[in-house]
Parts: C-alpha cells; structure tokens; sequence
C-alpha cells in the first residue's frame, strides 16, 4: 500500500512538473513571436514615419514604458508598445495610464489571434492604443472615480469602462471585451500602469 501511494504521488508531481513546463513553453514562444513581431514592425513604423527628434534624458526612475520593460510580467506589453509606434509618445510629458495585459494574458490569446496580430501591424496598434489613456489613473484615482462605474477615453477615442464585478475590479472596452485588474500602481515619471489579466480584443 505505501509503495502503491508513493508511486501515485510520484506520478502527480511529474504530471504537475510537466504542465507547467507545457506553459513555461508556452510563454516562452509567445515572447519569441512578439520579439519577431517587434524586429518586422519597426522596421516597418521606421520606414513609414519620419524620424524623431532625440528625447530629453527620462527622470531617474524611468517611465512608465520603462517601468513596464523591467518588469517580465509585462514585458510583450511594452514591448507591443513599441512595435505599435508609440514609444515617443509614451516617453513624452503625458501623464498616461496603460492598462497593461501581463505576459501570461497574451500567451492566452489563440494561435489563430496571435497571427493575426503578427500579420496586421494596423489592428496591433489599434489594440494597443485601446489600452492606453491620457492622465494619470492610480488606484486611488480609480477608485474615487467610480460612481459606480467611471468611462475613460483612449488616446485614440475608444471607451473604456470601470466598474466592479464580484468584488474585482474590471475594465471593459466599447466591444464588451473584458478584463480583471490583477495589479495597480506601477509608477513611472510620466505616468503609471495597472495590469490586466486578458488582452481586450476578439
């Protein structure tokens, strides 16, 4: 009986190992597809915009785009970011909050939605530009903000909506998209980020 129990134990650790190896994988080639769609869009946003003057040297503790690149939960964020051709905005004054899907949010998204963002620089960066507002919206803001619910405006018009839903806090784009609030406050000098669990996209 006992050799009986260990074995079993033994054989729910391995199949326990094995599943997060499979999403360890999993997140790995979901950076690695991003990384390649970063290298092919810049080059793409750099031979269709015009180059930009040299920014001022950032604040010491960054922005809010440097804040997110440091951190590996949203790393394919900022990354997105850039590929998106937002980095000089998102390097200005601002402030600006991004509503910010961790890494594991994108490694969610169906192969047959990460290729199509891979193939359509276009819809990318209406995607991104749907998770990014004017001014600076920590939790605080947020909160007080809620009556009971509160409607921000993306850089580029879309709507977002606020509000509580079984005690979690959600974002909900114009589509219905939907998106809980699994971090708030990371601080940058131009503004602040708050992590989402999902990508508000179809």
């Amino acid at each position: 009986m006992i050799k009986y129990a260990q074995k079993n134990l033994a054989t729910l650790v391995n199949q326990h190992t094995l599943t997060k190896l499979q999403k360890m994988k999993k997140t790995i080639l979901t950076l690695v597809a991003f990384l390649a769609l970063g290298l092919s869009s810049q080059k793409l946003f750099a031979q269709a915009a015009p180059a930009a003057p040299a920014a001022a040297a950032p604040a010491a503790t960054g922005t809010v785009l440097d804040t997110l690149s440091r951190n590996p939960d949203y790393e394919v964020m900022a990354l997105l970011v850039r590929s998106a051709g937002l980095t000089a905005t998102l390097k200005g004054a601002g402030p600006y909050t991004i509503f910010a899907p961790t890494t594991g949010a994108f490694s969610s998204l169906t192969p047959a939605q990460q290729d199509e963002l891979m193939k359509d620089p276009a819809k990318l960066a209406t995607i991104i530009k749907g998770h990014v507002v004017e001014g600076k919206y920590d939790k605080a803001a947020i909160l007080k903000a809620l009556k009971p619910t509160a409607t921000l405006k993306t850089i580029d018009g879309q709507t977002l909506t606020l509000g509580v839903e079984e005690k979690r806090l959600v974002v909900t784009d114009a589509q219905g998209n939907k998106a809980k609030v699994v971090a708030f406050d990371m601080v940058g000098s131009n503004g602040v980020a708050i992590g989402l669990g999902a990508v508000l996209t179809k």
